[in-house]
């Protein structure tokens, strides 16, 4: 069976690595030609701030950022990785050779607050359905992420609390209407995933209707995407499904909506907006002495 990224100490150095490599040659290019105003032999002390509360999510992009431009740099962290910081509030400090810290600062700052924002807005719904009582609802993300970022903004939802649906199309089977109707039906198509596909990590099929919602328990769903229902009808769901199989809702949901979703008692909640509708985190990075 097909392993999801687990996010492991190792694993994510490595991603950071891969990543921030990519983003700088996009950005220094050939090299940096306003950095090269400064002397390079010069030292500098730095603080990156937070303008606006936040949860800190991107500690290994922004180190790589600077290491990578600076293997001597020195990096102190004031807010850890998946803590809550306030605004004005120092994130980091950063000893090292000026010019190198000018031309890693976009690209440190670029993963900072867009992983921030992710895990932030993660965080948001993840504490909102933990207040419905008796819930045990999961905040899930989607495919719906930025391209060559996918497994950065997934991390980003785990920090921030939240579940990771399918990474891909290559590691999970996901059945909507095309293709119940290309395969022939409910029935025909978990049969023909589960011969197909034995390797993936889960087979779920989307439904619209109750009825639709019934064909695919007793065709043996194991998971199900209850799609743009209503709370009436989700409620009815929760009661037909009696625990059989994970029920999970998505389409349009917001901070309006949620908790009265989770009061229904599904399993998960898949937002696309985590990922796909995120406002950067406002950082600033200032120099405070005069290089050396």
């Amino acid at each position: 069976m097909t392993k999801h990224f687990d996010f492991s100490h190792k694993q994510v150095a490595a991603l950071a690595l891969e990543d921030v490599a990519r983003a700088l040659r996009e950005d220094v290019g050939e090299a940096d030609l306003t950095a090269g105003l400064v002397d390079p032999q010069r030292r500098a002390c730095a603080t990156v701030v937070a303008r606006e509360a936040a949860v800190i999510c991107g500690e290994p992009w922004a180190q790589q950022a600077f290491l990578q431009m600076d293997p001597t740099a020195e990096l102190v962290w004031h807010i850890p990785e998946g803590h809550r910081c306030e605004a004005d509030q120092v994130v980091l400090e950063v000893h090292g050779q000026a010019r190198a810290m000018l031309s890693a600062e976009r690209t440190a700052l670029n993963f900072l607050q867009l992983l921030s924002a992710v895990a932030t807005k993660t965080s948001t719904f993840v504490e909102a359905v933990r207040e419905v009582p008796g819930s045990r609802t999961r905040i899930v993300d989607t495919r719906k992420t930025l391209p060559g970022l996918r497994l950065a903004q997934k991390y980003a939802v785990q920090i921030g609390g939240g579940l990771n649906h399918r990474l891909g199309l290559y590691d999970a089977v996901l059945i909507k209407e095309n293709h119940i109707a290309a395969a022939g039906g409910v029935k025909a198509v978990l049969a023909c995933a589960a011969e197909v596909a034995p390797q993936a990590v889960f087979v779920e099929i989307e439904v619209e209707t109750l009825e639709q919602l019934r064909e695919a328990l007793e065709a043996g769903a194991t998971m199900v995407l209850l799609d743009n229902m209503g709370l009436m009808h989700l409620h009815e769901a929760v009661r037909l499904n009696a625990g059989r199989a994970v029920l999970e809702v998505s389409g349009g949901i917001n901070l309006s909506s949620v908790c009265a979703i989770a009061s229904t008692g599904v399993d998960r909640i898949s937002i696309g907006a985590l990922t796909k509708n995120v406002k950067a985190v406002d950082f600033s990075m200032r120099f405070v002495n005069d290089p050396l």
